[in-house]
């Protein structure tokens, strides 16, 4: 399965009615994106919403960034993905984290007893004529180690580029590594940081990720009461023009990476961030006949 070094990750289509959704990303297909990334923030049921996606296209791939393991039963989970398997071969990846879990519930045990529960599951349901694949959010070595074992990698989000680094240690060479990066196409320094810190606040106050930015190495300092200090900012939200965006994404791939999915920022609601799109099609993607950009 190749999901090219770049694609689309968005929470937009969480606000979109079904034919604005269609026409946004068959234009993204057109343009050349290998790969859309889609969360499960509140609303749109994760298995449901890709297959509407991958529905309407037919090369682009749909990626669960992620489906929530709490939000369904893990039999549910494993029927879904195994007939999108089927229905489009090599064209969806299934990503499960535990993202809404409840603060006393262990998420790596948590994480582990569901993966040995979609693994027992018998059924009538016919094997797709290629697999299903499954990747784990996962940010810590534990959780990390864990993907490399039981599923085909892992997925981060709001990361430094060191930790790309440190996952890809942890994960060894094979298995994949998909890496979230939120752009934000703003020059100016308050009103750029303006923007990303009211993107960040809600993950610089929830526990999970307030202990991954600890683990990270940023202090209470940096978490800021939520707010966030311009170091953490800065190191989460890539801002500038289009050639520190785009140089930032290359370091995630250097830093060992296999793709990175560009969440740009700064979109008003009922707009579009397809002319960021287009803009970083032609900046990161393949001409036909020619090899990847530098």
């Amino acid at each position: 399965m190749d999901l090219g070094r770049f694609g689309v990750w968005t929470f937009d289509f969480e606000d979109q009615p079904a034919s604005r959704m269609r026409e946004a990303i068959q234009e993204l297909e057109e343009l050349g994106w290998p790969a859309f990334w889609i969360p499960e923030r509140d609303g749109r049921e994760a298995l449901t919403h890709a297959g509407f996606l991958l529905a309407a296209t037919e090369r682009i791939a749909v990626v669960n960034g992620i489906a929530r393991i709490f939000s369904r039963e893990a039999r549910w989970t494993r029927g879904a993905a195994l007939l999108l398997a089927d229905a489009y071969p090599d064209r969806h990846l299934l990503g499960l984290g535990v993202s809404g879990a409840p603060t006393e519930v262990p998420p790596l045990r948590a994480m582990r007893e569901y993966l040995a529960e979609m693994d027992a599951v018998t059924s009538a349901n016919p094997l797709p004529a290629r697999p299903m694949r499954r990747v784990l959010a996962a940010y810590g070595p534990k959780m990390l180690a864990l993907a490399r074992d039981l599923s085909a990698g892992a997925h981060t989000y709001h990361v430094p580029v060191r930790h790309t680094a440190q996952a890809r240690e942890v994960l060894g060479a094979t298995p994949f590594l998909g890496v979230e990066q939120a752009v934000l196409f703003e020059t100016d320094p308050a009103r750029a940081r303006e923007i990303a810190r009211e993107h960040l606040h809600v993950y610089l106050t929830s526990p999970f990720n307030v202990a991954k930015f600890r683990r990270l190495g940023y202090t209470e300092a940096d978490l800021d009461g939520g707010r966030g200090s311009d170091r953490l900012v800065d190191d989460l939200v890539v801002w500038g023009d289009l050639d520190t965006i785009t140089g930032r994404l290359h370091e995630h791939l250097d830093a060992g990476a296999d793709h990175v999915g560009v969440q740009v920022l700064g979109i008003r609601p009922g707009e579009s961030a397809l002319p960021q799109w287009r803009l970083l099609a032609e900046a990161l993607l393949p001409r036909p006949g020619a090899g990847q950009a530098a």
